[in-house]
């Protein structure tokens, strides 16, 4: 011990005697460990750390995927039908519990506001499936609970405190606009927000009778359950399967093709974001290889220039292995400092990634730098300091004595072994960091195709405005009847129109099948094509920028007590009619009621699954028809200019219309960038990353051309005094730099080439091996080079021959 305090000592005494080293070497290695520190802590809150239910591990999801890989939206593959749950719950054994549910905004009041609030809508055991209790009241009664009942609300804690300020009068008042007002009659605990931050929950089928209560075929609601603690993972889904296949022949109208898949909720809720975190820790993992070959270099020249020294403590009787613990005690005080540093700039930078992660990145509330993360942190540094300690102080500890104390500390003693191992550090740092400068570039030019793709609508100078009626759907009709017209003839308004579902909203879709000419037995609906019907007003095409190629649109004709009428996209005629004219023909697409409509028209193409997507199959029938859903549409508006300019003036017309609907307000431009947040994400860190990692690798290639100068500076002179030119030894010194780089570049593009299959799923219309990418990324990496060897090689022309002949 005692020695082990002597070797710290002394160790913090060279560090301060050589501030200048230790500061680039903090600053290195913290800019690494404080970038995997702070990836880390969201990696840990998303994928490690358990769910904060009890027995987290017990609960699953419930889902009925097709197995035939016929999957329109990733929501038809995760919903169920309330028979099917039904038959699940009833025949099933391994389950303690077993809920479903239908979470969204919805239009609520308190007290005489009118907003959005987050609503779940809840099967009787949706709380023990989380074995959750209120912090104040009760649960659901049986009677409330039952479909038919009087209805109850449970609160969220964060609404208990923002709404009613924490205050126990809370039970018992009522929020309307849920169809009839309920009572609140409990608050659950702050940890509980399941569903999406749910901040209202009530029971399924109380307010209203669900339409597809009894309809086998509508998959509209999530499933849960939690496993009896003597049941496994495996064995629940064996006997899921076996009911699942049970259904399958007993209504093979709607069940054929289908299986039940049971999940861990963790696993589910992380599904999409895994690869990218995964691809994230590999990102910051590479940048800190890098910080530490570069700090592994700066101990080598530190080495070098400490030989006098070493040779002194070793003619003095210090053992190999001595010398080899007191410089790699200093490398750990190198590393305990910049993981200090690293964690402060991990604080920050975890900040900084949840301000710019996508807002349904899961459990984003539960990012923080915890105990785990502090443990990672302090392994990492102790790691760092052996990867970038030990060979430089195994190199430092085989001085040669003579050698080194003939010197009389004037001159640097190394060898070709050390000037060797500095080489090969470079050609590491440079080949890692062409593998992540070319996982940023394919993720960038991605990111600009996905940028630029068409989306078959004109999203700019476009606002919505989202309004649900507190009302029966006759008096919802009535509003947006009165309000639009009132909006068409306000200055600066091109256009105006209302939609169910505007593009890009997958979670308010609504797909079905469709048919022409006849509609056939129900038997043959799993295997008929499918379109996503929207419900639209007059004047949605105009104001969304869709075009219209053939026909007409709809007007405010098409009424209730007339024919009934579609409007299908380019997509559904390609698919079905081969190109024919639909114009006049009969189509079934099944909604709400399943009855014929006539074709007047033909629109384009949209993404209305967002950018990556190609367009669906697409049937638009009008608002005044179809009655389903009709209390919540979203009114789009072109505008002349700034569309946000025109909130103010929609909210105070639509209040004036009817005080108690609450609305709220977005541009298409911003949905549009909330839809590729997750690859924007994703390519701003990468990029981030790869700039680091670059700046690294090229101070790397400087710190090593200037060694290389000062080593073979009496060289340099001689060659001067014998005649060569200042360009010449131009040219070897960046001959040299090249040599490396290039050797570096070579190898990193073999990895990364291999890398790049990684990369396979989140990259749109790129391929992992693009030829371009790859080409700029080489010739970047060498003009950077060049530029950082430029210094030391100007600093090799300007040796004195005279000084270097007077030396030798």
């Amino acid at each position: 011990m005692g020695t082990l305090l002597q070797d710290l000592k002394y160790g913090l005494r060279m560090l301060a005697k050589n501030r200048g080293f230790t500061a680039v070497a903090v600053l290195t290695l913290a800019l690494g460990i404080g970038a995997n520190t702070a990836i880390f802590s969201v990696v840990n809150a998303v994928l490690l750390r358990p769910l904060s239910y009890r027995d987290p591990d017990r609960i699953v999801t419930l889902t009925n995927p097709p197995t035939t890989g016929k999957v329109i939206t990733a929501l038809d593959a995760r919903l169920v039908s309330i028979p099917n749950f039904q038959d699940w719950h009833d025949q099933s054994s391994s389950f303690e519990a077993m809920a479903y549910y239908q979470g969204g905004e919805a239009g609520v009041t308190v007290g005489s506001a009118a907003e959005y609030a987050e609503v779940t809508r809840v099967s009787p055991e949706f709380f023990r499936v989380f074995a959750v209790e209120p912090v104040l009241g009760r649960l659901f009664t049986a009677e409330e609970a039952e479909a038919g009942g009087s209805g109850a609300l449970v609160i969220s804690y964060a609404y208990w405190q923002s709404h009613f300020g924490g205050d126990p009068q809370a039970l018992g008042q009522t929020v309307g606009g849920l169809g009839r007002p309920l009572p609140i009659v409990g608050v659950l605990p702050p940890s509980f927000r399941f569903p999406d931050k749910t901040d209202l929950w009530y029971p399924v089928n109380t307010i209203f009778r669900e339409p597809t209560a009894n309809f086998r075929g509508g998959r509209n609601y999530s499933a849960v359950g939690r496993l009896k603690s003597s049941v496994s993972l495996e064995q629940a889904q064996s006997e899921m399967t076996l009911i699942g296949g049970r259904l399958e022949r007993e209504y093979p109208e709607f069940d054929k093709g289908r299986t039940v898949a049971v999940t861990r909720m963790r696993d589910k809720m992380v599904g999409d974001v895994r690869l990218t975190l995964y691809l994230l820790l590999g990102a910051v993992g590479v940048v800190l290889l890098i910080a530490c070959a570069n700090t592994a270099t700066l101990l080598l020249g530190k080495a070098t220039v400490r030989s006098r020294e070493v040779a002194v403590r070793a003619a003095l009787g210090a053992s190999r292995q001595r010398l080899v613990r007191q410089l790699v005690t200093e490398s750990l005080l190198l590393a305990l400092f910049a993981g200090s540093l690293g964690l402060l700039l991990a604080y920050w930078g975890s900040g900084a990634l949840v301000a710019l992660a996508p807002t349904d990145l899961p459990r984003l509330s539960e990012i923080s730098v915890d105990r785990w993360v502090l443990a990672f942190t302090i392994g990492t540094s102790i790691i760092t300091s052996l990867l970038f300690g030990l060979v430089p102080a195994f190199h430092a500890a085989r001085v040669d004595l003579s050698e080194a104390l003939k010197q009389g500390g004037r001159r640097m003693v190394s060898g070709a072994g050390m000037v060797r191992l500095r080489g090969v550090l470079v050609v590491a740092e440079t080949s890692l960091a062409v593998v992540l400068l070319s996982a940023a570039g394919l993720l960038l030019k991605s990111f600009a195709a996905l940028q630029s793709v068409d989306l078959g609508f004109r999203p700019k100078k476009v606002l919505t405005m989202k309004a649900t009626v507190p009302a029966p759907t006759l008096a919802a009709r009535q509003f947006f009847e009165d309000v639009l017209p009132q909006i068409r003839a306000l200055p600066g308004v091109l256009a105006a129109g209302a939609t169910m579902a505007l593009p890009g909203q997958i979670g308010s879709m609504a797909t079905g099948p469709y048919f022409f000419d006849h509609l056939p037995p129900q038997q043959d609906w799993p295997a008929a094509p499918s379109a996503v019907i929207s419900v639209v007003a007059p004047g949605t095409f105009r104001a969304l920028g869709i075009p219209l190629k053939s026909g007409r649109d709809f007007n405010d004709g098409d009424g209730s007590d007339k024919p009934l009428v579609a409007v299908v996209n380019e997509a559904l005629v390609r698919r079905s009619l081969s190109g024919e004219n639909p114009i006049g023909k009969t189509v079934f697409c099944l909604f709400d009621s399943g009855k014929p409509m006539t074709i007047i028209g033909v629109a384009g193409d949209v993404r209305e699954r967002g950018p990556a997507r190609e367009p669906m199959p697409g049937c638009y029938i009008p608002y005044l028809q179809h009655e389903f859903n009709g209390e919540t549409l979203s009114i789009v508006v072109r505008t002349t200019g700034n569309p946000s300019g025109l909130e103010e003036t929609l909210r105070r017309l639509a209040n004036k219309t009817s005080p108690t609907v609450p609305m709220k307000f977005t541009t298409m431009e911003a949905m549009l960038y909330e839809n590729v947040a997750t690859p924007r994400f994703r390519t701003l860190l990468f990029g981030v990353f790869a700039v680091l990692a670059v700046c690294l690798a090229m101070a790397g290639v400087y710190g090593v051309m200037v060694y290389t100068v000062r080593l073979r500076s009496n060289e340099f002179g001689l060659r001067m005094a014998l005649g060569a030119s200042t360009g010449s030894v131009l040219r070897l010194v960046l001959r040299q730099a090249l040599t490396l780089v290039s050797i570096g570049v070579a190898i990193g593009l073999a990895i990364a080439l291999g890398v790049g299959r990684l990369f396979t799923s989140v990259l749109f219309e790129v391929k992992p091996t693009d030829p371009l990418t790859f080409v700029a990324v080489a010739l970047l990496l060498a003009a950077v080079a060049m530029l950082a060897s430029y210094i030391p090689a100007r600093r090799a022309t300007k040796v004195d021959p005279m000084v270097a002949l007077r030396y030798e």
